[in-house]
């Protein structure tokens, strides 16, 4: 494999054996990129506390063992034990122009593959989508992508909230304007209809046990409400479809496992716990009790599995899910992503499953979590009236604004092109200001930030990414045949080495994603990468240089606008060809 890090690190473990023994040669090297070398590996700071010997001494009896001569020009020690390791031009030119050759850019994962459950998205039938459901759907699908990149096998699931007591008032407000109102919810505002039959509810008691009877025989099976209840899911999901086409992302129709379709699967859920003595009986409540987790009384604090009244709840359909995911689809990996506030909830659901025997090692649950959107005023992110912002709305704002700019920016390209780039733009600039946060923290929508063409954004690297194929255009070059002539690459320019060493750590960066579940960290390596490329091209002349160095510098620019093609593509944005 091309990457450096997973090149240095066997020689390490060889020389620690050698050195200190079989006990140590277990000890990983922390291999970092330096300031002061190409690499910088801190191992004998570590080792020399447990062996009771100065960090140098312990760095020096290293290096006796550590042969790397075929990969480094240098290895020094440093400070008070660093070991600063130095590339050979050769090695570097050699393994940067094997990416070009690999088909995943020579990305593997790190360990072996898996199959990975990832819940993400999660709406409510017959409501809109808003801003609140913008992270879970980029975040969720941006994993799935550098999960199925790796190699693993993912599944996606769509918890659709489709069951359950507003069901009876959603059917009933449907019966009252007549069954046939079904056929114009789908062009109507999903939203209205939601909150018509809510203040319904709550001004007319008739209606609202009307409404309670109608859970019942929705839970019952009955043919006619049924019926009712599938048109509106069906409305919802073919909305849904809208919205994800939208956006961007990967979730279709065939991934929704609503919470519907848990139903059947809750009884036994019930029986496992009873049969595992976990179930107890609390104020006519079916509970378990999950070590851990109390009260501000300090008391045991209980997930409720089954309502005084025999009714299920949402701990119900969540343990369900668990065990199906672990039993039913062989996941060794769940991941549910969903906002920081329901962080206890998932942490209990995950205790009673480890307790009920469905979720053992290597199987494991992790719950994504994540902050919130902030208007400028550092407030939720809602509109003037205190609305949520419907994520249809926002789109459209996103693309119209990306449009006014392309066509200031580029007013040659014709309104079609223009039309498709702004959308490129404009979608992706929505994610990558997402994406580019840390995950758990809160941040800030702001369109002058994420449309701009400078700095952290997507139209930056979007804008990097177009400059690179620009430069075959204007030279009449096609990318193949490069190879089909022969071309090698070659490391001579310090900004050429610095390039280099930046397209190398691809692979990393992904791995790291799939590690952390931050996804801001390949946008980190993506921003750093563009400005290594911008450096570049500033100081290292291409299609005016002499023809061997023009055929490898060449070859850097189409490495560079493939890494940051597919790099884009994992966070689920386009990467445009022309802007």
């Amino acid at each position: 494999m091309a990457d450096p890090l997973l090149a240095l690190a066997p020689p390490f473990q060889l020389a620690l054996r050698a050195a200190f023994g079989d006990e140590w040669a277990s000890e990983g090297p922390v291999i970092r990129r330096s300031d002061r070398a190409d690499y910088q590996a801190d191992v004998a700071l570590g080792l020399a506390k447990k062996l009771g010997r100065p960090p140098r001494e312990v760095a020096a009896a290293l290096l006796e063992h550590l042969d790397l001569s075929g990969i480094c020009s240098a290895v020094e020690i440093a400070g008070p034990g660093f070991i600063n390791l130095t590339l050979r031009d050769e090695w570097l030119a050699e393994r940067t122009a094997r990416l070009l050759t690999h088909a995943k850019l020579d990305v593997e994962a790190s360990g072996p593959t898996e199959t990975v459950v990832v819940d993400y998205s999660s709406p409510n039938v017959a409501k809109e989508m808003h801003v609140g459901h913008l992270r879970s759907t980029i975040i969720g699908d941006a994993l799935v992508r550098v999960f199925e990149f790796l190699g693993h096998r993912v599944i996606r699931q769509n918890h659709l909230g489709d069951w359950g007591t507003p069901f009876g008032m959603l059917i009933e407000h449907l019966i009252d304007a007549g069954e046939d109102a079904t056929l114009a919810v789908s062009a109507a505002d999903l939203e209205s209809f939601y909150k018509q039959a809510r203040a319904k509810f709550d001004a007319d008691p008739a209606f609202a046990e009307r409404s309670r009877r109608r859970v019942v025989l929705l839970q019952g099976g009955d043919v006619r409400t049924l019926a009712l209840w599938n048109e509106l899911v069906d409305q919802s999901k073919r909305y849904l479809s809208l919205v994800y086409e939208r956006l961007g992302v990967s979730l279709r129709e065939a991934d929704i496992r609503g919470e519907s379709f848990y139903n059947p699967r809750l009884d036994g859920v019930v029986r496992d716990l009873d049969e595992r003595g976990l179930l107890v009986t609390s104020d006519g409540a079916s509970c378990v009790f999950p070590s851990g987790f109390t009260n501000k009384a300090n008391e045991p604090l209980p997930l409720i599995v089954r309502k005084q009244d025999g009714g299920y709840g949402y701990a119900a359909t969540d343990l369900a899910a668990v065990r199906y995911r672990t039993g039913e689809l062989g996941a060794s990996r769940v991941l549910v992503v969903v906002g920081a506030p329901q962080q206890q909830h998932l942490a209990m659901v995950n205790a009673v499953a480890r307790d009920a025997g469905w979720l053992v090692p290597p199987a494991r649950a992790e719950h994504v979590a994540f902050g919130s959107v902030l208007g400028a005023d550092k407030k939720m992110f809602k509109t003037r009236s205190g609305e949520n912002i419907k994520l249809i709305s926002l789109l459209d704002e996103a693309v119209q604004r990306a449009l006014a700019i392309v066509a200031e920016k580029n007013p040659s390209l014709d309104a079609r092109t223009q039309a498709d780039v702004a959308r490129q733009i404009g979608i992706g600039a929505v994610k990558y200001a997402d994406l580019s946060s840390d995950r758990v923290k809160d941040y800030v929508f702001d369109w002058q930030r994420m449309l701009a063409f400078d700095g952290n954004s997507a139209p930056y690297l979007q804008y990097a990414h177009a400059r690179i194929r620009s430069i075959f255009r204007r030279g009449g070059v096609e990318p193949a045949s490069l190879h089909e002539q022969g071309a090698t690459l070659s490391i001579e320019a310090p900004a050429e080495r610095a390039l280099a060493l930046e397209l190398m750590g691809f692979g990393a960066a992904v791995r790291s994603v799939a590690d952390s579940l931050q996804p801001h960290r390949l946008c980190t390596y993506l921003y750093t990468l563009a400005t290594r490329f911008s450096t570049f091209f500033e100081q290292c002349p291409v299609l005016n240089s002499a023809p061997a160095t023009r055929a490898s510098r060449l070859l850097l620019c189409e490495l560079s606008a493939r890494t940051l093609s597919e790099g884009l593509g994992l966070l689920g944005i386009e990467a445009p060809d022309q802007m």
